[in-house]
C-alpha cells in the first residue's frame, strides 16, 4: 500500500478490518470502509475517511474505483470486485466464504488468482506469512496510537459456543477475547 491511495475495505468493522482501516490511514491511504447500518459510528471512529452501508448502497455502483480492494467480507462475485478496482488496482481477497464442494469455501481466492495473469488488475489472496520488519513496523503503529484493537466483548471459556454464534452471526465488531 502507498500513501495516497483510494482503498476500500470490505468487512471495515471485523477483527482484520478494524486493524486493515487503522493500518491503511496510518500509512496515508483515503480509506474507504463497508459495513452494515449498526457498525458505520465504529468504522468512522477507527479512522475510515468515508463509510458506506451495504444494506443502503452498492460499493460497486458509480464512478468510484479504488486501487486496492481488501474483501474481508466473502460474499461479493469476482467481477462485482473487479468493476470497483481501478484498472492497475488490486484486489486482496481474505478469509474463505460458505460452500465451495471441492475448494472448501475457497472458490474466490481460486479463480482470482487463475485469472490475474490475465487482466491489468493484480488479484491475489491474503496468506499470513511472518515478517520482521512488518511486525516492527506494527509495534511502531501501536505504541504510538495509531493502531488500537476494537475489542467488543470479552467471554470466559464456558462462555465460548455463545461467542461463536455471535461470531457465525455477523454480529461482531472487532475481536472477541476469550479467557479462561
Amino acid at each position: 500500500m502507498e500513501a495516497s491511495q483510494h482503498v476500500l475495505i470490505i468487512g471495515a468493522s471485523g477483527g482484520v478490518g478494524t486493524y486493515a482501516v487503522q493500518i491503511a490511514k496510518a500509512l496515508g491511504a483515503r480509506v474507504t470502509g463497508v459495513c452494515s447500518t449498526s457498525k458505520v459510528d465504529l468504522v468512522r471512529s477507527i479512522g475510515a475517511d468515508r463509510v458506506i452501508d451495504y444494506t443502503r448502497d452498492d460499493f460497486a455502483e458509480g464512478e468510484e474505483r479504488y486501487d486496492l480492494i481488501l474483501d474481508m467480507g466473502g460474499n461479493s462475485s469476482l467481477s462485482r470486485l473487479r468493476s470497483a478496482l481501478a484498472p492497475k488496482g488490486t484486489l486482496v481477497i481474505g478469509g474463505g466464504e460458505e460452500g465451495g464442494k471441492w475448494t472448501g469455501g475457497f472458490d474466490r481466492q481460486l479463480r482470482a488468482l487463475a485469472l490475474s495473469p490475465f487482466v491489468g488488475q493484480r488479484l491475489t489472496t491474503f496468506i499470513a506469512k511472518e515478517n520482521h520488519e512488518g511486525l516492527e513496523r506494527l509495534a511502531e503503529l501501536i505504541e504510538d496510537g495509531r493502531v488500537v484493537p476494537v475489542i467488543e466483548r470479552t467471554y470466559t471459556l464456558s462462555e465460548v459456543p455463545d461467542a461463536m454464534r455471535h461470531l457465525a452471526a455477523g454480529h461482531a465488531r472487532g475481536k472477541l477475547v476469550i479467557t479462561p
